[in-house]
């Protein structure tokens, strides 16, 4: 048309005016886009008098991205296509509607919006009434019934053994489910709709295993979320026996050591000799540490506590903490009925034993733990996220946890009665040795019990480094522990574990491995980013159904830090923020262990360092690199497509926000790494609390 209008003289030369209008294009919303066609052809008649108009395409398509306002979908496309027709019929215009039938190979040359312009489908179905009501879903009878179903089924299993729960939790659960199951069956629906290749079928299933799998977690979160807060009272409770008790077990506490600051341990060995206990003895290992400077002086210190405290340096000696702990057992006291654990940085509170040995004397107790605590959160901004980070688990999951008896055994603060341990060993095999012994406890068809009150306060890592390999250790310890315990965990066979129990191991470390799948996400976005760049006009953002679970989980789970650290924890919004900050820096971290672990099957063991100097900033970031690298990677992407595509639709904009939020747990990462580069203040460490 503006060819024509600039050279009056070719009009001349044409017998017929024919014009392709199409504001789908246009970014036109339906809604006006019969009014923009019916403008069009009479500035063409107002032109062109004289001429013949042929609309020669006219049309809507039923699918594919949406542009600007104008959005492709069925319902639409029958609306469009019905009004105009009608309009164009009574006013006497001549017109071709593109097009008959679906072309699914057009998708290669215009998008995926290019294989739905027909009025039938590729299969020679109509696809809406030519008259009659426009129904939008005509098969939302039949995808309201799916949902129910799936909300019901995922109800039900979260209700199991759900009576504790107040009205509150239930109503929560219930939304939640509801929720999950609509998007699921909308998901599903809406990707039944497209014409399907090969590969897209591939993409496809992978990517609805994913969806599934974020939804399982995110039900196991609301599920946590709901136990931790709404319910009438917690089912199994120990809490300190502060009053006489005439059973006063001897206790043999065990106290592995390797390379450790020696005033430091001293001063853990000064608390321990403050307990207040009646019968108690300390064995200290300090094992494969090289230089005589280190271990000897704590040698000679225990010399100086008397004959309840015992050193031994063993070197070499295979087998990490686990090993350690194993040679002590033949040389504890014969007469020693708990053997207790702790690590050579705690310094214990002296009626940690007065209050919590008395729950032994129910024989079915083979566990008493205590939560790790930490004594120097003042000193560092840095430490202070980190200690905001650890106390959740202590507070929300282990207290959850507790009440199916299903709680993680952990190597510090904690007590195993002496004839379990000897029967059962550390496994030297796995560097969370405590974890997996703790799993065999229940295995075996015994209890724990766990208190939340602090009985003892350690150190935390100074740099950002060594929390980042304190917590790779962790998660790798959990895949070993999943993969050595699967017939016990998955099929529950040969063991004891309740269903309780067998689904808070499984669902505790089930965010971990979310996190290591994820990785395989954010690739899949660099690259489809990537084509979306390099072949703009070929290759459409991915379907929205598919990128709003991981960022709704993702929204989910940050919320879900805050609103329990306040509720279940009782900090401020600014300490819970800090949680969800640290805990977003470890996510790359764990991915990583995640996927060491189902893919190797051990690691050397890594010793958390103690009083570490810190390191300067470039060294900092630099042990975040690889955080840095992919962060880079996901804003080059948004900005690349920004530049080449623009944000011409809610698909488009949705997508580049996606990659955004995708970057900000590497951007979490990059904070941790420069908030531990700083100097610390004059007073390098906080003196250790009276005993």
């Amino acid at each position: 048309m503006a060819r024509l209008g600039g050279k009056p003289g070719l009009a001349k030369h044409v017998d017929l005016i024919a014009a392709h209008i199409l504001p789908y294009w246009e970014f036109i919303p339906v809604d006006k886009a019969e009014q923009f066609v019916l403008d069009r052809a009479r500035d063409l008649k107002k032109m062109f008098p004289k001429k013949p108009l042929l609309l020669s395409e006219v049309g809507w398509p039923s699918n594919g991205r949406m542009r600007g306002g104008a959005d492709a979908s069925p319902a639409d496309q029958a609306i469009y296509l019905r009004t105009l027709v009608n309009k164009l019929n009574r006013q006497g215009y001549n017109y071709f509607v593109i097009e008959a039938f679906d072309q699914p190979w057009k998708a290669s040359d215009e998008g995926s919006v290019g294989a739905y312009w027909g009025v039938f489908n590729a299969a020679r179905q109509q696809k809406f009434n030519f008259e009659g009501p426009v129904v939008a879903i005509p098969q939302w009878r039949v995808l309201a019934i799916g949902s129910v179903v799936l909300a019901l089924l995922s109800l039900t299993l979260l209700m199991i053994d759900g009576s504790a729960l107040r009205q509150r939790g239930r109503t929560f659960l219930t939304f939640i489910a509801f929720l999950c199951g609509s998007v699921l069956v909308w998901i599903g629906y809406d990707y039944s709709q497209q014409y399907s290749t090969w590969f897209s079928l591939t993409v496809g299933f992978l990517l609805a295993l994913g969806a599934l799998g974020v939804f399982i977690v995110l039900l196991t979160e609301a599920h946590e979320l709901a136990e931790a807060v709404w319910i009438h009272k917690r089912r199994r409770e120990f809490l300190p026996v502060e009053g006489d008790s005439n059973y006063r077990p001897k206790v043999s506490i065990h106290v592995p050591c390797y390379n450790e600051p020696p005033e430091m341990v001293k001063q853990t060995l000064n608390a321990l000799a403050n307990l207040d206990y009646p019968d108690f003895e300390v064995l200290i290992i300090d094992n494969n540490t090289k230089d005589p400077a280190v271990w000897e002086p704590v040698q000679a210190y225990c010399e100086t506590l008397g004959p309840r405290f015992k050193f031994f340096h063993v070197a070499p000696l295979a087998g990490f903490k686990g090993g350690a702990l194993n040679y002590l057992l033949p040389h504890t006291a014969k007469d020693a009925e708990v053997i207790a654990v702790i690590d050579s940085d705690y310094c214990v509170d002296r009626n940690w034993l007065k209050h919590m040995v008395p729950h032994f004397a129910d024989p079915k107790i083979a566990i008493v733990q205590s939560p790790q605590d930490y004594r120097d959160q003042n000193e560092s901004t840095f430490k202070k996220l980190c200690y905001a980070e650890y106390k959740g688990f202590f507070h929300i999951g282990m207290v959850t946890r507790n009440d199916r008896d299903a709680i993680i055994q952990h190597g510090t603060m904690t007590m195993t009665r002496r004839t379990v341990l000897e029967e059962l060993g550390w496994a030297d095999w796995c560097i969370c040795e405590d974890a997996e012994l703790g799993l065999r406890v229940f295995e075996k068809g015994l209890s724990a019990a766990y208190h939340h009150e602090s009985y003892g306060k350690g150190l935390m890592p100074d740099t950002f480094i060594d929390f980042k390999k304190q917590r790779f250790r962790w998660a790798y310890g959990a895949i070993q522990i999943i993969k050595r315990h699967t017939a016990s965990l998955l099929r529950g066979k040969n063991t004891e574990l309740t269903r309780g129990q067998r689904y808070h191991f499984l669902a505790g470390w089930l965010p971990w491995v979310a996190d290591g799948m994820n990785i395989f996400f954010t690739v899949g976005a660099l690259l489809w980013s990537a084509a979306m760049i390099i072949v703009p006009q070929r290759v459409d953002p991915p379907l929205l159904i598919f990128a709003i679970p991981p960022l709704a989980l993702f929204v989910f789970k940050v919320g879900k830090i805050i609103f329990l650290y306040r509720r279940a924890v009782g900090v401020n919004l600014k300490d819970a923020f800090c949680a969800a900050l640290a805990g977003l820096a470890l996510s790359h971290t764990i991915a990583k262990a995640v996927l060491y672990g189902f893919f190797t099957s051990s690691i050397p063991f890594f010793r958390t360092p103690k009083n570490a100097d810190n390191h300067g900033f470039w060294v900092a970031i630099s042990e975040a690199r690889e955080e840095l690298f992919i962060m880079l990677l996901l804003w080059g992407a948004a900005l690349g497509i920004f530049l080449v595509q623009g944000l011409p639709s809610n698909d488009m904009r949705f997508w580049v926000t996606m990659l955004l939020v995708q970057s900000l747990p590497y951007v979490a990462a990059l904070v941790m790494a420069f908030l531990s580069s700083l100097p610390k203040p004059a007073e390098e460490s906080q003196p250790a609390p009276a005993a």
